[in-house]
């Protein structure tokens, strides 16, 4: 088993169908779940599953809302992003992660890989979001 990190494909093709709204204020909701080493996650995920979810002291499953970062373009590049997502005082590890729109079946958007195991105890357990630009967003379509 492996976590792969990739936009997932069944995200792609659910952009043309308008099946997800990243508007900040009036868009759907997103969360973030962790995942241990267990799980498999890659490009053909499509949604949430509790299956090898991570579990500790301050980790829910299901994992935790973002807050988006309102989409916006620069040259031919439109892309959003999301802020920063702590887990505080948590006692969790995690070798990965899937940001998921809640708002919609829990359909999957991307899988972040963290490269191996990340632990975090009695402490806080931070997903950081690279820059909200056109080089950098998390999700980016050029």
């Amino acid at each position: 088993m492996a976590i792969s990190q990739a936009m997932c494909t069944s995200f792609k093709v659910e952009l043309m169908t308008g099946t997800h709204n990243f508007t900040n204020s009036s868009g759907n909701s997103f969360k973030l779940a962790l995942y241990t080493s267990s799980a498999s996650l890659g490009a053909t995920t499509t949604a949430y599953s509790s299956t090898n979810e991570a579990s500790g002291t301050n980790y829910t499953a299901t994992g935790a809302a973002l807050t988006n970062v309102t989409p916006t373009s620069s040259g031919t590049t439109a892309f959003t992003d999301f802020a920063d997502l702590t887990f505080s005082n948590a006692t969790v590890t995690a070798n990965g992660a899937l940001i998921y729109n809640d708002t919609n079946s829990d359909k999957a958007v991307a899988v972040l890989a963290f490269g191996g195991d990340k632990t975090s105890t009695a402490g806080d357990f931070t997903i950081q979001f690279p820059a909200a630009d056109a080089s950098n967003a998390i999700i980016r379509i050029a």
